[in-house]
C-alpha cells in the first residue's frame, strides 16, 4: 500500500530534461532500415535465386572481414612506424572509415553493402570525416556546464587556458596540540 501524491506524466513538473531528438528517432529508423533491408533481398531472391542471395551475402561478409583486416594492418603499421619514430601517430589515413565500411559490408543486406562500399572510397572517408568533426566540435561547444558532454569538452582541452595562478600552499601549525592534527576541514557542498 503506498500513500501519497498521485504520478503524473507531464516532464515539466518533473524536472527531468526533454529526451533527445536521436533517442525517439533512431528506434524507428533501425526498424526502417531492417524493413528495407529484408524487402531488397526478397525482391532480389525473386528476380533471381535464393542462391544469388546467399552468394551476396557470402560475398559481403568476406569482403568486409578482408577491408576490416587490412585496415587494422595499416593502423597498426603507422602506430608502430610513429612509435619508432618518437612521434605521435598522424591523424586521418582513413582506417576507422574502412573499418566501418569493412563493419556494413559484414552486415547482411543490400543497403548496409552499399553504404560499406561508398565507405572504401577516399573522397567520401575525407568528407563524412570532415562533417563528423565538424558536427562534433560544435556538439562540445554547445555544451551546458555540469553535462556529460562538459566532461567530454574538458578532457580534450590541450592547453592551459590562462586562468592558470602559479602559487604554493603554505601550512602554519600553530601549536603542539594533537587534536588539531585530527581536525578536518568541514564538507562543502
Amino acid at each position: 500500500m503506498t500513500t501519497g501524491a498521485p504520478i503524473t506524466s507531464s516532464s515539466s513538473s518533473s524536472g527531468r530534461p526533454r529526451r533527445s531528438r536521436l533517442r525517439t528517432v533512431l528506434p524507428a529508423a533501425v526498424v526502417a532500415w531492417l524493413v528495407l533491408e529484408i524487402w531488397l533481398l526478397t525482391v532480389v531472391a525473386g528476380a533471381s535465386s535464393g542462391l544469388v542471395v546467399l552468394l551476396l551475402i557470402v560475398a559481403g561478409v568476406v569482403l568486409g572481414s578482408v577491408v576490416i583486416k587490412r585496415a587494422g594492418r595499416r593502423a597498426f603499421q603507422n602506430l608502430n612506424e610513429a612509435l619508432n619514430r618518437g612521434t605521435a601517430p598522424s591523424r586521418g589515413g582513413g582506417n576507422g572509415w574502412m573499418m566501418l565500411g569493412g563493419l556494413l559490408l559484414m552486415l547482411p543486406g543490400l543497403v548496409s553493402d552499399v553504404l560499406g562500399l561508398l565507405l572504401l572510397l577516399p573522397p567520401v572517408q575525407k568528407a563524412v570525416g570532415r562533417y563528423a568533426e565538424r558536427t562534433v566540435d560544435r556538439k562540445l561547444r554547445a555544451v551546458v556546464p555540469g553535462s556529460l558532454g562538459d566532461a567530454f569538452q574538458q578532457a580534450r582541452m590541450h592547453h592551459p587556458d590562462g586562468k592558470v595562478v602559479p602559487g604554493e600552499v603554505v601550512r602554519h601549525d600553530t601549536g603542539t596540540d594533537p587534536s588539531a592534527q585530527d581536525r578536518r576541514p568541514p564538507l562543502t557542498r
